[in-house]
């Protein structure tokens, strides 16, 4: 199974701990560890990066929204939100095999990622998130299913990711799972 630990430093005390679950996700066997920290002066989410890209051995880091930070950082990727430029704005600027992904809401926005160059799409919410207060409605099981059938990238479910609900996304398709909270409890 693919896994992608999105990052949230303050439930865990700061970057030090962060640091902490992001070694032991890393040997755990996390394929991704997306580095998800908007607030952080860019000093700070520069020097975290940097500090993942070297703890990590097998885990490849990802920066959400920051290219420039990803490849000044020599991270593995980038991960756009929805509305953010298209990969493919990307990719003239990009290391072979950078890694960009997209997060997606609806099948049109993973189609669109698909046809834009993406690698992968977060596909989200699922369920009811565990993280954060989310009002968009929820796609359920029957909804990951027609978006994982409705494109050809890898497709990872977000949203209310438990260790009891992982293995019934991946029945419905979904190449991997990602989260916050199941991955830093």
């Amino acid at each position: 199974m693919n896994r992608c630990h999105i990052t949230d430093r303050r439930p865990l005390g700061g970057v030090g701990p962060l640091l902490e679950v992001i070694a032991r996700n890393d040997a755990a066997g996390v394929d991704l560890i997306q580095i998800r920290e908007k607030d952080l002066p860019l000093r700070d989410l520069s020097a975290l990066v940097r500090d993942a890209v070297a703890a990590c051995r097998h885990a490849r880091v990802l920066v959400n929204t920051r290219v420039d930070v990803a490849l000044a950082c020599r991270a593995a990727g980038a991960h756009l939100p929805a509305g953010s430029p298209p990969p493919s704005a990307w990719r003239p600027i990009t290391p072979p095999g950078f890694l960009i992904g997209v997060s997606c809401h609806d099948i049109d926005e993973l189609v669109q990622a698909g046809r834009e160059g993406a690698d992968y799409a977060l596909f989200s919410p699922v369920f009811r998130p565990l993280s954060k207060q989310d009002d968009r409605p929820l796609h359920g099981l029957d909804g990951l299913r027609r978006a994982c059938a409705a494109v050809t990238i890898p497709v990872y479910a977000l949203g209310g990711i438990t260790a009891e609900n992982s293995a019934l996304c991946l029945q419905a398709g979904a190449a991997g799972v990602a989260g916050i909270t199941l991955f830093q409890s």
